[in-house]
């Protein structure tokens, strides 16, 4: 929804609700955000220039949820670390380079990847180049960081994880949820009871409108662009070897549009996501989680409120501000990067392939409407592998 055609009492009654969901801070910035994507210039502003030893950050892509999230906090938590950012449309990157006071914007991603004071890259672009910039990014000796989705394509999937084997640059992902206080607090009380569970999401999330970019061919369509955050956090909720995992697709006929997905575990845990898109929400995306693991009931609202029981204990928790944990994932990436921060490089890298592996199956099984059961992307590699050699032996045998 375009907020600044609205009509003046909405807008204002959505700033108040902003205000109390986000704060006043959050609020001004998601303001400045409307009106950061609608800025055209008749004459580019000159380059700001003067690139200080403390920047050391770049941006690829500079949209909305870039400007409102993610060079907010960047900036909030460590100043003016941003060196230089890119868009393709120029005048976003002018537009971001002028607000929050970065050297030098272009619209040639090569020259932020090429700048040798640049250590970690963000690539918050369209999805289908998400993998594109991180794999040159890698090469270069970047670290980086790739929002959601990392990969549109198995074909991204296996060269992203050729670039991760050959390069020693940390990779993080935008998934936000599971770096959350709540998120935390969920994993941390499930993972204290042996066993399967069951887990329930119910998410309403954005109504797009037809021609939106998200729905364009390779983009990834809602699975890609919105479901893989879920996938991902009910992965990571299950710890251990999930594997195999059987999909089983719910959809009417549009295959990304209202939809649920099942998903059985290795361990017996049954997960069901159900995602709609039907009309627009005041308050942004919604969403519901519900679980049980033996005698723990779990239920968390909107990342607002958390009730968790455990027999007789039960306690309940609320976030003032809501906390889906934006601001810890790329608080926590930057960090990394540059306190020298512990980084488990093969529990990473097996994650970053197996959620992409996930959402990429889901959307499989989404567009065909069939049932999937998948084994890691590790056992996928070894088949793919050993299928490879198997005419070298027969060639050799003869």
């Amino acid at each position: 929804m375009d907020y600044v055609k609205q009509p003046l009492g909405f807008r204002i009654r959505k700033a108040i609700r902003s205000v109390a969901m986000f704060g006043p801070g959050r609020t001004y910035i998601n303001v400045m955000g409307q009106r950061h994507m609608r800025r055209s210039y008749e004459h580019l502003p000159p380059q700001n220039g003067g690139q200080n030893d403390r920047q050391t950050v770049g941006i690829i892509g500079c949209g909305n949820y870039s400007f409102s999230v993610i060079a907010y906090f960047l900036r909030k938590e460590f100043g003016d670390v941003i060196a230089s950012c890119m868009d393709k449309d120029i005048n976003r990157a002018a537009s971001y380079a002028s607000h929050y006071k970065v050297p030098y914007y272009t619209d040639k991603a090569e020259e932020i990847i090429s700048n040798p004071q640049i250590r970690l890259i963000y690539i918050a672009s369209n999805h289908a180049s998400h993998a594109e910039y991180a794999i040159k990014a890698l090469e270069a000796g970047k670290d980086v960081y790739i929002e959601k989705p990392h990969v549109v394509s198995v074909d991204q999937l296996l060269r992203l994880n050729q670039a991760m084997q050959d390069y020693n640059g940390k990779v993080f992902l935008g998934f936000n949820r599971p770096g959350s206080r709540f998120g935390q607090m969920i994993k941390n009380t499930l993972a204290a009871k042996d066993g399967p569970a069951v887990i329930n999401w119910f998410v309403i999330g954005h109504c797009l409108s037809p021609g939106h970019w998200y729905l364009r061919d390779g983009e990834g369509g809602r699975v890609l662009g919105n479901l893989c955050h879920w996938t991902d956090y009910t992965l990571r909720l299950i710890g251990g070897n999930p594997f195999p995992i059987t999909i089983i697709p719910v959809r009417q006929n549009q295959s990304d549009q209202d939809m649920a997905v099942n998903l059985v575990f290795g361990d017996g845990t049954i997960a069901t996501i159900t995602f709609t898109g039907q009309g627009y929400t005041f308050e942004g995306v919604r969403e519901c989680f519900r679980a049980q693991k033996g005698d723990i009931i779990v239920a968390m609202d909107d990342f607002k409120y958390l009730l968790i029981e455990i027999m007789t204990l039960k306690k309940k928790y609320i976030n003032y501000h809501h906390d889906p944990g934006h601001r810890n994932n790329i608080v926590s990436s930057f960090k990394n990067t540059h306190e020298s921060a512990r980084y488990d490089r093969q529990s990473e890298i097996s994650h970053i392939l197996n959620t992409a592996w996930l959402f990429l199956k889901t959307k499989e099984a989404m567009e065909t409407n069939e049932r999937l059961t998948i084994g890691s992307f590790e056992e996928y590699l070894e088949a793919a592998s050993a299928n490879r050699k198997q005419p070298e032996r027969m060639a050799m045998e003869k």
